[in-house]
């Protein structure tokens, strides 16, 4: 029986390369009291069997950096702890094999120049040059990344065990955690078979046991198991040690070298999920049953790219379930439901690449209490209420299993499990040609065909204008010169009320909300570092009441924010009161005249200021009429009582058909902010993004004598020259913009777009990117530079702009 300690500082529960790197990662950063326990061996859950490829690119510069510090670690790691890792860098290819596929290759290229990766475009031949066992008669080009690599999987993991012993980190088999105490909303400790061992963290890094561990502590944790089957070969004449990992995306297919042999394993369009009652008991270093009808037809793609594996000895088919998402990306970060309990789980078989910079962001995000850096893309908190149910995660995360090697198309909606969360309004919608996209469970309008023209609600993706881009013109034309009405109901909504309600808003908030009844404020949270956390409306209702208001993606995110920093001893509650409320928000220059004839408020410029909140009546319903606009129009956001929104809706659409009214969707709200100069949170702004960096330094009241976290960093920021600065730019129309472009000044890389797409009113492609110098950027410097644009691999002229492109006077129709 081991002798487990009695208390711990933090306890990591699973002992493969994730649980691993984050205890090694923790010895490192001081926190030698820690404990690992594993409930069989080390690695002996899917670590063991995972293929090992180390591929670093991804489309988050952070995620991105993430994976290099995998290699960084991997790269020294033996020389450090004495145990073999089987790292090699070796390089990896990538595959093109038609003109779609090269597009997306070549973007992806530029994608790396933006975040500083080495990555370089091949010929076929050059191709086959470093990799002469394939035939690539189909091939259309290539790329070539240097720095990625492969591993031994077991070997780096007790690699990584080694190095956390070294720094004092203990390590206990087969003592499996059978509870998680948690008094008071805090952990406590953990029980297990062989004793207890108090803590106040817990870290769950147990791989595909991660759920039913999370469900000890009332957490949700949206992952399944899939299987997953490689083939290893025999030795093959001509393959070299030093041979380069390939990916052939195109037959679905990867490859690397393994003692003179091949693995060649697969991502097939048909997966199959396994566990769905449950992991057997006593499942550890056990495979499942080869597949060999299952995994026929990748085996036929492969043998057209590498025509030897016809002749080749076949070792084994190993099939090993491993845990994935319903997104793709894996889950880090501290559970929304329970402080003091983190996760690390969720790698959709790229956990050998993630696992070293993970544990690293996880260790710090322990010790700290908050990310390094923005993780917003494997943040546990990007999900939500359609993540409780294990059927829909399943639907959900097979589909994007099949699709880990198709072409990530711009726009790409993905389709099982809907329509899941539908607005009241989702029949009338659709009956009027709406093309729906899904964001957190929620069906959005995108936009709407034109149905007695013949054009059919459905995308048609491609890199060039998609077959909606009219579409969304008439839509964007129809805001600027008339009205237009957008269903955006599934914002997340929530009241905070109590006695105390100012002050912990006061604190929270960068902005100032200390304002009258019926007043708005638009704001942003910040995080100790003035990195922006939250972007969100603020109405407040009455002196002990405010509506929050934040974008559907967010809804998890920002009421965890909201409620982890209200100060101790404070009365005051925090009620998320999304499905209560349809939102329908009625935008352009004749928004006033509509509403005018449904209501007798008075909506005058006086009578109803911008920046305001009215309780009115409009079309027998009592609502919330928010005057604020995301698209740059005289509009309002109606917050309807949920069972009045129909009325609403119909009542607009009939009493405005003289006034131009028309439906519109979420691609004419995006491009219609971009001409605006609207910040979008995830993609031009996040925790990495101070306001004063972003534009938004007039949003801050730090002329006021009040407190809010964030307020010295800002205070310290704005003595200094800032390192970047957010700017605006400008390309052809032809060229379309998709985010991630390079950007060049005077001919030297300063950064990369952080969204991109298209201006109808101003008719040019426009894009949003941080200047950055380090010897400091100021406006004088942004506007004073030359400017171009890499966009797949192609360097295109650009203008950079720092006011908004567009004020409603250029509207075609005057209010």
């Amino acid at each position: 029986m081991p002798d487990l300690p009695k208390e711990a500082r933090a306890v990591v529960i699973g002992g493969g390369i994730v649980g691993c790197s984050t205890a090694y990662h923790l010895g490192k950063l001081g926190w030698t009291d820690t404990v690992v326990l594993e409930r069989a061996k080390l690695t002996s859950g899917s670590t063991w069997h995972a293929a090992g490829l180390v591929g670093q690119l991804r489309t988050s510069a952070n995620i991105t950096q993430l994976l290099g510090n995998s290699v960084a670690l991997y790269d020294r790691l033996e020389e450090e702890t004495g145990l073999a890792t089987g790292w090699k860098m070796n390089g990896g290819l990538r595959l093109a094999c038609n003109e779609d596929r090269w597009t997306e290759v070549r973007r992806q290229a530029t994608t790396a120049h933006s975040f500083g990766l080495e990555m370089h475009l091949l010929s076929p031949q050059e191709a086959r040059d470093l990799w002469p066992l394939m035939d690539v008669d189909d091939v259309v080009g290539a790329a070539f990344l240097p720095t990625d690599g492969q591993a031994s999987p077991s070997d780096i993991t007790q690699a990584l065990a080694k190095g956390a012993r070294m720094s004092g980190v203990r390590f206990f088999e087969e003592t499996p955690v059978t509870r998680i105490l948690v008094e008071g909303g805090r952990i406590k400790g953990v029980e297990t078979p062989h004793g207890t061992i108090a803590c106040e963290i817990v870290v769950n890094c147990a791989g595909q046991w991660a759920r039913e561990v999370g469900r000890l502590a009332g957490v949700n944790v949206p992952l399944v198991s899939v299987q997953h089957q490689y083939l290893i070969t025999e030795k093959i004449d001509g393959v070299s040690s030093n041979l380069p990992t390939l990916r052939d995306p195109d037959r679905l297919t990867y490859y690397k070298e393994e003692v003179g042999g091949l693995v060649m394993g697969g991502y097939e369009p048909n997966p199959i999920p396994w566990a769905v009652d449950g992991i057997p008991d006593g499942f550890e270093f056990t495979l499942l049953n080869s597949d060999w009808d299952h995994f026929s037809d990748m085996m036929e793609l492969a043998l057209g790219r590498v025509p030897a594996l016809a002749e080749a000895g076949i070792k084994e088919l190993l099939n090993g379930p491993e845990s994935f998402t319903p997104d793709g990306n894996f889950i880090l970060g501290e559970a929304p439901e329970q402080r003091g309990f983190y996760i690390g789980a969720g790698f959709n078989a790229f956990g050998i690449a993630a696992g070293g910079g993970a544990g690293m962001a996880l260790a710090e995000w322990v010790v700290a209490g908050e990310p390094p850096f923005d993780l917003w893309p494997v943040d546990i908190r990007r999900f939500g209420r359609p993540h409780f149910d294990t059927d829909w995660i399943r639907t959900r995360t097979l589909e994007l299993y099949g699709k880990h090697y198709t072409i990530a198309w711009p726009g790409e909606e993905h389709d099982s499990g809907r329509p899941c969360r539908r607005s009241a309004l989702y029949d009338r919608l659709k009956s009027a040609g709406a093309c729906f996209g899904e964001k957190l469970g929620w069906e959005r309008p995108n936009w709407f065909a034109d149905l007695a023209a013949g054009e059919e609600a459905k995308d048609i993706y491609g890199f060039g204008r998609q077959n909606w881009f009219e579409a969304v013109g008439r839509e964007h034309a129809a805001t600027r010169e008339a009205v237009t009405v957008f269903d955006q109901s599934s914002f997340a909504k929530f009241l905070v009320v109590g006695p105390d309600a100012e002050a912990a808003l006061t604190w929270i908030c960068a902005g100032n909300v200390a304002r009258a009844p019926g007043r708005l404020t638009y704001t942003q949270m910040l995080n100790a570092r003035g990195g922006i956390e939250c972007d969100l409306t603020v109405a407040r209702l009455a002196e002990d009441r405010y509506y929050v208001v934040t974008g559907t993606g967010f809804a998890t995110h920002d009421l965890d924010w909201i409620r982890r920093n209200i100060p101790g001893g404070l009365n005051v509650q925090v009620v998320d009161v999304t499905s209560a409320y349809g939102v329908l928000s009625v935008m352009g220059p004749n928004s006033r005249e509509l509403l005018s004839r449904l209501t007798r408020a008075d909506l005058s410029n006086d009578g109803f200021p911008f920046g305001t909140v009215r309780e009115i009546g409009l079309a027998g319903a009592p609502l919330m009429a928010l005057r604020v606009t995301y698209v740059g129009e005289l509009g309002w956001e109606l917050h309807v009582p949920t069972e009045y929104v129909v009325n609403v809706y119909e009542a607009l659409m009939e009493k405005g058909a003289d006034l131009g009214v028309r439906p519109a969707g979420y691609r004419a709200i995006e491009s219609l902010r971009l001409e605006k100069g609207y910040r979008a949170w995830g993609s031009d702004i996040g925790p990495d993004h101070t306001p004063l960096e972003a534009g938004l330094g007039w949003a801050v009241k730090l002329k006021s004598n009040q407190d809010f976290i964030g307020r010295e960093a800002l205070q310290v920021q704005a003595q200094r020259p800032m390192k970047k600065l957010l700017a605006g730019f400008t390309v052809d129309p032809d060229i379309v913009l998709l985010g991630r472009e390079t950007i060049y000044r005077d001919g030297k890389r300063v950064g990369w777009l952080t969204s991109g797409g298209y201006g109808y009113t101003v008719g040019r492609s426009i894009g949003y990117g941080y200047v950055r110098n380090g010897d400091g950027v100021d406006r004088d410097y942004v506007v004073g530079g030359s400017y171009e644009l890499e966009v797949a691999t192609d360097r295109v002229p650009a203008e950079v702009f720092m006011e908004p492109l567009y004020d409603p006077s250029m509207s075609r129709v005057k209010p």
